[in-house]
Formats: structure tokens, sequence, C-alpha cells
């Protein structure tokens, strides 16, 4: 696909446009070791030492290599080191690079190349991190110029993320060549100090330029009403869940208000927003991360019951990594469970994963999923 202008001469020249990559090589490590974050040198140490793996290099290449087939109409420019240039390199394309490539880098590297690419004139800036990176492309560029999020990070509460990083490179070429729509998008963010407590307060921080396109692009996050209704809604689906469960089955149940619930009623304190592990109908660990699921689930019957985001759907991929590909893989399908409310569903047409495997991803998108959304009621809903 691409764009031809007409010389004086009546001979056709090739368009290229201009894109601005970074990425935040630390965004998304806090995930599946269950740091719900990685903003702040400590956190990140202390992601390494858990053991937690680099996500944003490998969701940046996914992102390229959708990239490839118009690899050769687009010039590229890119943060220096493992900021951009890395990926870049590993997919073969043509790039400049902006700024000083560093072992350690932080959120102002981000910013200072963010200006230069504001400075160079791109077409389009695309980061890979999440809503902590967002926030230093705002500082950075305000609305000077489009910018699209790959999403790569924990908290990914604003409107400026793709679906995923194959959505996000659909994004980009449609907007390069097809001239999508802008729109003002929202930058949220939580205090990760204040989440890892147990308390969600996600604050708006203001907004930037993004592409608009509603199937490709997440919402920001919606949050729950806490109204009389909703709140009895909760305790249905509860009481439906708990009357339901199998002896010596581990049940794995992501964060959210509509989980919490569950173990409310078995009088267990269930985090908020950790991932916590029930069998018997008892607690048998808290805020657990993916290793410590794995070896809790190894020779067990297991099944996973979450509750997707207010507004986008998601299921996984969004502030649940501890429940990875490897987790869902060992479970399996037929066990996964969705709770979600009425009020909540009535937002939904559908629902939505990002578990950095597009196989999987696929296998979901080829079945429907069980949604219970009070006592004894029951839909299947599909998955985009």
């Amino acid at each position: 696909m691409s764009i031809e202008n007409k010389s004086a001469e009546g001979q056709s020249v090739l368009q290229v446009k201009t894109i601005g990559l970074i990425v935040n090589p630390v965004a998304g490590m806090g995930g599946a070791v269950g740091l719900k974050g990685t903003d702040g040198k400590e956190i990140v140490n202390r992601a390494r030492f858990l053991g937690a793996k680099p996500v944003a290099p490998v969701r940046a290449v996914a992102f390229l290599s959708e990239l490839k087939a118009v690899k050769h109409e687009v010039k590229l420019e890119v943060g220096a080191g493992n900021m951009g240039e890395a990926e870049a390199e590993s997919v073969g394309f043509t790039y400049k690079v902006l700024g000083e490539g560093k072992k350690e880098t932080s959120a102002e590297d981000t910013v200072a190349i963010a200006k230069k690419m504001v400075d160079a004139g791109v077409s389009l800036l695309v980061f890979c991190g999440g809503d902590g990176t967002a926030r230093d492309i705002l500082k950075a560029v305000g609305t000077a110029l489009p910018v699209l999020g790959v999403p790569t990070g924990v908290k990914m509460h604003s409107a400026v993320f793709a679906f995923n990083p194959q959505a996000a490179a659909r994004v980009v070429i449609r907007f390069l060549y097809e001239t999508l729509p802008v729109r003002e998008a929202e930058v949220m963010d939580v205090d990760e100090q204040a989440f890892r407590a147990g308390s969600l307060s996600a604050e708006l921080y203001g907004y930037v330029l993004a592409p608009y396109e509603p199937h490709l692009i997440q919402v920001n996050k919606i949050a729950s009403p806490m109204t009389a209704s909703e709140l009895r809604n909760h305790a249905a689906i509860g009481v439906y869940i708990i009357e339901n469960m199998k002896p010596d089955v581990v049940y794995i149940i992501g964060p959210g208000t509509t989980t919490r619930t569950i173990g409310d009623l078995l009088d267990a304190k269930k985090t908020l927003l950790g991932v916590d592990l029930f069998c018997n109908k008892k607690i048998v660990a808290n805020d657990v991360n993916e290793k410590q699921i794995l070896e809790e689930i190894e020779e067990k019957t297991a099944q996973v019951i979450v509750t997707p985001i207010g507004g986008q759907g998601f299921i996984f991929g969004r502030g649940n990594q501890q429940i990875s590909r490897e987790v869902i893989r060992r479970v399996g399908l037929d066990n996964i469970i969705v709770v979600a409310t009425e009020g909540k569903l009535r937002s939904l047409s559908s629902l939505r994963v990002d578990t950095g495997d597009p196989a999987l991803d696929a296998a979901f998108r080829e079945r429907k999923v069980k949604v219970i959304a009070d006592y004894k009621t029951e839909y299947m809903m599909n998955v985009e």
C-alpha cells in the first residue's frame, strides 16, 4: 500500500512517511512477578530479582514485524540503544537514531527523545510502554503531534493504546495511508504505591492527540459504580460461584471488585488488585505471581476466575499479567470463568484478550467464553 504524487514531469513520486518509535525497555516487567508496575529504579531492580523478563522489546519487535510490508515506504526515527534502535535493527528497518544509547534508561530519556521527534517533524510518534510512559510522552509533546501506544506495561488505563502490537501496526498503516482522523485522548495513571497497597485511584494527567480508530484502540478504563444494585449483583455472582466450587480444585481469582466479593463471602481477605488462590473454599495464597501460580497448580486441576476491565473488556493482559499465557495454557480454556455484573456487560459488546501469544489469542477468538452475570445467570460471549 502506498501513496504516490505526480512530479512536474508526470512521473510517480513515492511519498515517504516518518514514524518515531520509543521503547521503554523496562515497561511491563513488574506484571508477571506481581509488582503491578515498574515505575522507579527500585521497583525495576525488585522485578529483576524476582526473575522478571523484558516485555517491551518483544512486543516492539512484534509491532515492527507487522510493518515490514511497508518498511520501504516509511522513514523510521528511533530512540538509541534499547529504546528502539535494537528492535528496528532486528527487524531489518533502516532508521535514524535519536539520543544516546544507555545501559540504564529513565523517564528523562523518554522525554528528551520525544522532544527530538517533535523537532524532527515525525508524522506519528509510537511508544511501547504503559501509563507511566504515556505520561512522559504527554510531558514532552503535549498536542504537538499524534501519538499511539503499543501496550507493553502493567497499567494501561489511558485511551492512547492499541489493543495489541498487531492492532497498533494496523492503526499506523491506516493513519499514514488512509488519513485516519485524530482526537484528544486521555492520559491516565495510578499511584503505584497506593496500587500495591490495594487502593486504585486513576488520575487524569492531560490529553494527547491520537489516531481515532475505535475498533483498534482502547478507551480509557471505566470504574464500576458502587450502587446498591451493583453491590447486590456482586453478592449474587459470588454466591453462585461459591455454590459451584469443586473440591480440591485450585481457583486462581484475579483482581477486581466483583472477584473480591467472592473472598468476602468466604470470610477471606482477598486482595482487590492482586491474584489470589483458593482451594476447598479457603484462601491458600495471597497476591501471587506467575511462578507461584504455576508451582501451586502443578499436577492439580485449576480454574481461573476473572472480571473484564470496565469499558475495555479485557479479561487478560491488563493488570493481571500474573495469569500469564503459560498459566492459561496449563489451566486450559475450558476452565476459564468470567464474572461481570449486568451493568458492566451493558457497556461491552465483546471481551478482549492480549496475552502476548498470538496463537493463544486466536484460540480465544475461535470460541465463546462463559460469563456469570448474576445468580444462575450465564451468558456466552465472543472474544475479539
